[in-house]
């Protein structure tokens, strides 16, 4: 039986979190969600998550300083950033990281699935 995909949501806004996680079970994914960086940090999540949408700027620590943490400890994890504030200079730092999309909410869901898809390997003509 296959592990499965299991996509953590990190933001602090709830309403943005359910919906979230609705359209990552809609796609038959498991979702995990998590209203702050440091829950998920703290989480046993982190080691089987395969992919991690997040908000840039949440209390505490950002989406972005998540992010730089993750890959210090080694954990290469995709990153899939919403933001409703989007800044170049920031966008710039999450995808020079190797973030897989950063969109500006409200976002597009064909664009986080696209993102999703990129993040997980798929190709749109499977």
């Amino acid at each position: 039986m296959p592990e499965p995909v299991v996509i953590s949501i990190v933001d602090d806004d709830e309403s943005v979190r359910e919906a979230t996680k609705g359209l990552v079970r809609s796609l038959g994914y498991t979702a995990a969600t998590f209203e702050s960086a440091e829950e998920f940090l703290n989480s046993e999540r982190r080691y089987d998550t395969s992919c991690v949408i997040a908000d840039v700027q949440m209390p505490g620590l950002s989406g972005v300083e998540m992010q730089r943490r993750l890959i210090e400890e080694g954990h290469d994890l995709p990153m899939i950033f919403v933001t409703a504030f989007p800044e170049d200079r920031v966008r710039a730092t999450a995808m020079e990281a190797g973030a897989v999309g950063f969109l500006s909410k409200p976002f597009n869901e064909e664009h986080l699935i696209g993102c999703l898809d990129s993040a997980l390997g798929r190709r749109s003509a499977d």
